[in-house]
């Protein structure tokens, strides 16, 4: 189409809203049992392809796991497909592994204490049936090698201890003879070398050397390098490149990009430092690559804007390509405002068309191509609206919600609290919204929430949708929200319709 009626629009196809069953669980506690600190996931991040998923906890291990429905019937999917099997099962993992990432450490410098909690996990191309894989606390940020190592054992010894004779042909002296290092005997310790003992011609046939075989394989975590002092701020975000040789690590106020090779290095790109610190206006939330395009990338602010970066344009990107941002409604500014509008999570969708933030009241869905404002907004959290002076007093107001979306880019998902996560339709005409509870019965306070009609947004027709406003501050038997249990980390299965999330030192799946 010519000039300004190109038609822009969100991700299509609508579809029914998915009827989600829980499939698993990984720590679960029993009732009345006191969770400990260090045991709460901070962090899980799904292997591209899907089939290992990673998490991290405020204790700084790094555990695996695998997924096993895929492996149990064996052969490649052509073999599959010939044998008309369908794959009809659910994404099921299993523990593969752990390892300690990070220890607490203490900054003389600056008399701060750095705890070991993990922050980010980032998956990193394989190779040679390795894993690899990103992780970092407050502070440095680590690159893991996660491999099979084969356990060698000596399978033949040239003699036999159970019977004491050397394969059979040479008895051994008697069982209360004393042996010295490297097979010596205090009868012959002294003058060894002028004993009448000599090599018969061709050598003895029943010395051999111990052969040595590889019975089993164990799991085996090496740090291959340390990605340490190039910030002076909390990381909040770390991301790959497309390109898999970068990556980059984001604080408060600079993003860093690094090589893979290089640990000693790293290049500033971004730098929001004012000379004058009393000057400080915003600071950056999150920061991710764009999902194809090695030269792009996001990052998002404590104001409610998200900046668009081409690494193209000069070295040090203080000029953004785009910036995304709501403008707000005349009257409707007080003092939450820019609490309550600072960006806490964003998420590329696959295809990288859109970007998916996530605020303290809202889930917000942006276009790319289109800087005019978000393409839909998912109300989450609007019934806590005339609780924010509660939440500001307690803290709960700062809390940092991921956001997560569909393989298909047809739904998008976050957490709330009481151990609740909202998943939405977010193509044209979807009306989902549904309410889930991480638990073995996640259906269990689900609140019908009718939704509202879609409005547009000036000529365009791409819409704006805000549903899940009704939502209560109770749910369908009565209960009041739990604030203290809030689940702040989930991740959509890449492939499939597949949650992971997060309560305390739980890990819940989900499938539909």
């Amino acid at each position: 189409m010519n000039g300004g009626d190109e038609v822009i629009a969100a991700p299509a196809g609508p579809s029914n809203p998915l009827d989600w069953k829980f499939s698993q669980v990984f720590g679960e506690r029993t009732a009345g049992e006191e969770v400990q600190e260090v045991d709460i996931i901070s962090a899980i991040e799904f292997y591209k392809s899907g089939d290992y998923l990673a998490t991290g906890d405020r204790g700084g291990r790094v555990v695996l796991f695998e997924r096993t429905d895929t492996k149990d019937h064996g052969g490649s999917r052509r073999d599959l497909e010939r044998a008309e099997y369908s794959i009809s099962r659910h994404p099921e993992f299993r523990y593969k592994t752990e390892f300690q990432s990070h220890e607490p450490e203490f900054d003389y410098l600056k008399s701060l204490e750095i705890e070991e909690k993990i922050n980010k996990i980032r998956w990193c191309q394989t190779a040679n049936g390795a894993l690899f894989l990103l992780s970092t606390n407050d502070k440095t940020i680590k690159f893991w090698k996660v491999q099979e190592k084969k356990v060698k054992k000596i399978s033949e010894m040239n003699v036999d201890p159970s019977k004491g004779v050397g394969n059979g042909s040479i008895a051994s002296s008697s069982s209360s003879t004393i042996y010295l290092a490297n097979g010596g005997s205090p009868e012959r310790s002294q003058n060894y070398l002028s004993n009448d003992f000599s090599f018969p011609p061709g050598g003895i046939p029943s010395l051999r050397l111990p052969t040595v075989s590889s019975h089993e394989t164990s799991l085996v975590a090496r740090c291959r390098r340390v990605y340490a002092h190039a910030h002076d701020y909390h990381i909040n975000s770390i991301s790959n490149n497309s390109d898999g040789e970068t990556f980059i690590s984001a604080d408060d106020l600079r993003i860093n990009l690094w090589n893979l090779e290089i640990s000693n290095q790293s290049f500033n790109i971004v730098d929001v430092k004012p000379a004058n610190m009393e000057d400080l206006t915003e600071v950056i939330t999150s920061a991710e690559f764009h999902p194809t395009h090695c030269n792009t990338l996001a990052y998002s602010s404590s104001k409610g804007s998200i900046r668009l970066v081409d690494l193209r344009q000069s070295a040090l990107c203080d000029s953004h390509a785009k910036l995304f941002e709501e403008q707000e409604a005349p009257g409707s500014r007080s003092f939450f405002t820019e609490i309550i509008a600072s960006i806490s999570d964003i998420k590329f969708g696959g295809d990288g068309r859109y970007i998916l933030s996530r605020d303290y009241m809202t889930l917000k869905l942006w276009d790319i191509n289109m800087d005019s404002g978000p393409v839909a907004t998912f109300q989450v959290h609007e019934y806590l609206r005339p609780k924010l002076c509660d939440l500001y007093e307690n803290d709960s107001i700062f809390d940092k919600f991921e956001c997560c979306l569909s393989g298909d880019g047809l739904r998008v998902a976050t957490g709330s609290y009481s151990n609740l996560f909202r998943v939405f339709g977010c193509a044209p005409g979807s009306t989902e919204a549904t309410t889930l509870e991480a638990s073995k019965n996640p259906m269990r306070r689900q609140v019908p929430t009718p939704s509202r009609p879609s409005r547009s947004l000036g000529n365009s027709i791409t819409r704006v949708v805000r549903r899940g406003a009704e939502t209560p501050g109770v749910d369908a038997n009565g209960n009041s929200f739990d604030f203290t249990t809030k689940l702040l980390h989930l991740a959509w299965h890449p492939t499939e319709n597949a949650i992971a999330c997060a309560a305390a030192n739980s890990l819940y799946m989900y499938y539909a």
